[in-house]
């Protein structure tokens, strides 16, 4: 499966939005991970559009999530982004060239769309499993526990130390 890499910001977003105190500009978080501010407004967009992250105005505003981070799965984050069509799409190549099939011979998908289909079911069902809390849990164990309160802290200089 071919994901866009605005799939990969947003995750990284979700995440560090688990450790901010109040909402995170967008222009914040663009920062953060040294991306362009209008490519990852879009991708925060997205999220909203999706309701995984809200966005708070006014002069502190920014964006925050919208339900605890064990709520909200990878699969949430990549349908958000990326959309809910199926990454295969079956155009019935058995039914062409001079040997193709009539349609009454394909009543049922063949065996290329069944294990394409199956595979997507399996990627799907494994991103589901997983939340931003999981991956929150990944980053505490691979970069310490105080690499996410660190980061918090930039990310709101105004609650405590830039």
């Amino acid at each position: 499966m071919k994901l866009s890499g605005g799939v990969e910001w947003a995750l990284h977003c979700c995440v560090v939005l688990t450790a901010a105190s109040q909402p995170v500009p967008a222009a914040r978080l663009a920062l953060l991970h040294e991306v362009s501010p209008s490519y990852l407004a879009k991708q925060m967009q997205a999220l909203s559009r999706a309701g995984l992250v809200a966005s708070v105005q006014g002069k502190t505003g920014g964006y925050v999530l919208t339900r605890p981070a064990s709520e909200i799965t990878v699969l949430d984050v990549v349908q958000a982004v990326d959309g809910p069509d199926p990454a295969f799409v079956c155009t019935e190549i058995r039914r062409r060239g001079p040997f193709g099939a009539p349609p009454e011979a394909c009543t049922k998908a063949c065996g290329i769309a069944r294990v394409m289909r199956a595979a997507e079911a399996a990627w799907r069902a494994s991103l589901r499993a997983v939340t931003i809390a999981d991956l929150v849990d990944s980053v505490e164990r691979d970069d310490g526990p105080e690499a996410l309160p660190a980061i918090g802290a930039w990310l709101n200089p105004s609650s405590g130390p830039a």
